[in-house]
């Protein structure tokens, strides 16, 4: 039986309502500070710590709970004689019921004004200290680390007053999870400190902290296991908080590929859709709605959209569902679908149908377009990890340097821009072919850029585009001339390219040789 609840915390949303809960079904409560001032205030019945132990607070609040009679009423194995004879001889009731949450120490230091004095100021101890002791006695003890617990427990215990051995448990592991994740942020923080008081971008110590979503059937091949996990914190707009409207489970490839080609579409702030296959992006297109830049976009490369990944940045409308319904498709992907949209692709029943919201919410109260671009990214190497800051980086018109002696037009300027965007989710060596925000011709993943651009080239004509009067976009430098002669050969009339090669002099008069204007980045965005 829940006898004796003990709650301090720090986030008070649903708290009255829960502590009268409890009240209700005769749990007696001990309180601390500010959370015994609150409900006192709402009319409970409540004890504070500090006259429970007969031991008042001191050093500004930093130590209340850390006495044998908290600890003792937490610690005691209720199946253990010996334990409760000895917690009864020292005259420490048990506390059945354990509610905390911590020092907000995460809000903190995400503050751009936050000062060391700040953090270590709100590294909690006593909390941490009470819901250890709790949760390694979970048997006994319920305990709750967040507001929202309140309502299964409190419908719980409405029952006969106890928890289940399944639901302290489970309670438990919550507990252990909330401390670790508050520790490593503790650790991230300090250790990325630097002499002069400033933090720095990578910490002494990564103490990865993710949740785990699901289990997957398998991994990238039948033979090897995985499991989804989420950022502890995902950013706005990531593929992580989608909403699976119908369609079969989720596979690793199909993961991993959806990611690229959401990455990829929302980064375009006008309606674009996106096509990967095998995490390249196989066709890009940008247009009026929905249904005409999936047509543009599959235009490019219709082989090989074939079970390929779709994803638009504008709602789904009917004339867009018919028209992706024609082909075989992997995973749907969009902010918003129609309801006529919906019951066209109900009829594929194994699409994999996403719904991701590209509303971010700001602090003041108005709404942005959320990017969901991470801090940083993290790739593993044997016994090791690499983490790097996200590229993240765009490239506006005002950025760019003509270096050649012609110039291009205004529409060659979109034109190279909108390659540029795609080439950054190409994987290296990218060469992206494209016409009035349209892809002609993908190459990626080669180990030599010529190959990338005549394979660009093959894949346009077996689409039955025409280069002639394309732009190209390479994601890093040209390193011989022969780049060039191969673009321009296939008809391109404008390059655009990051530029620092030591030949940049040759590749610039092979360009002014075949008429064509080039512009440099100083930019690279090499994918592995």
């Amino acid at each position: 039986m829940i006898k004796q609840a003990l709650i301090s915390v720090s986030d008070k949303s649903g708290l009255v309502e829960f502590a009268r809960g409890l009240a209700a079904l005769g749990v007696s409560l001990l309180s601390t500070g500010g959370t015994a001032k609150m409900l006192a205030a709402a009319g409970l019945d409540v004890t504070e710590v500090a006259d429970y132990t007969g031991f008042p607070e001191m050093l500004d609040g930093r130590v209340k709970t850390l006495h044998p009679k908290i600890h003792g009423g937490l610690l005691a194995r209720r199946e253990d004689p010996a334990h409760l004879s000895a917690i009864e001889a020292a005259g420490i009731p048990t506390i059945d019921l354990l509610v905390v949450n911590l020092y907000p120490f995460e809000d903190t230091v995400a503050k751009a004004d936050c000062t060391l004095e700040d953090a270590i100021e709100n590294i909690d101890i006593g909390g941490p200290a009470m819901v250890r002791s709790a949760a390694k006695n979970w048997r006994g003890v319920g305990v709750l680390t967040d507001p929202a617990q309140y309502a299964a427990v409190l419908e719980e215990l409405k029952a006969d007053g106890t928890l289940s051995d399944q639901t302290r448990f489970a309670l438990s592991v919550a507990a252990f999870n909330r401390i670790s994740n508050y520790d490593a942020a503790i650790s991230d923080y300090l250790s990325a400190l630097q002499p002069d008081g400033t933090r720095g971008e990578f910490p002494a110590q990564a103490n990865g902290r993710f949740v785990k979503l699901q289990d997957l059937r398998y991994g990238e091949n039948p033979h090897q296991r995985a499991a989804l996990y989420r950022d502890l914190h995902p950013a706005p707009g990531s593929l992580v908080s989608a909403k699976q409207l119908q369609g079969k489970e989720l596979s690793y490839n199909n993961l991993a590929d959806a990611d690229a080609a959401w990455e990829c579409v929302k980064s375009f702030d006008e309606p674009a859709c996106v096509i990967v296959k095998h995490a390249n992006p196989c066709g890009v297109a940008v247009g009026r709605d929905a249904a005409q830049t999936y047509a543009r976009a599959f235009a490019t490369d219709p082989t090989s959209a074939f079970g390929g990944i779709i994803a638009f940045n504008r709602t789904v409308d009917a004339a867009a569902a018919q028209a992706v319904s024609q082909q075989f498709v992997e995973v749907l992907i969009a902010p918003a679908y129609s309801p006529d949209a919906l019951t066209v692709l109900a009829a594929k029943t194994n699409v994999r149908v996403l719904e991701i919201s590209l509303a971010e919410v700001r602090p003041d109260g108005t709404t942005a377009w959320a990017r969901g671009r991470n801090a940083a990214d993290v790739k593993r190497i044997g016994s090791g990890l690499l983490i790097q800051s996200a590229d993240n980086r765009q490239v506006t018109a005002a950025e760019l340097k003509v270096v050649t002696r012609i110039k291009p037009t205004p529409q060659q300027l979109a034109d190279l821009l909108f390659a540029w965007r795609v080439a950054k989710y190409v994987k290296s060596n990218a060469i992206v072919f494209c016409a009035n925000g349209q892809t002609l011709g993908v190459g990626a993943g080669q180990m030599s850029r010529i190959d990338s651009a005549r394979i660009a080239s093959i894949k346009a004509a077996q689409a039955k585009l025409s280069l002639a009067g394309s732009v190209v976009a390479s994601d890093a430098f040209f390193p011989f001339r022969d780049g060039v002669d191969a673009v321009a050969e296939a008809g391109a009339k404008a390059v655009i390219q990051p530029g620092g090669s030591i030949r940049d002099d040759e590749v610039i008069a092979a360009a002014d040789a075949h008429g064509m204007a080039m512009v440099f980045t100083g930019v690279r965005h090499f994918r592995h």
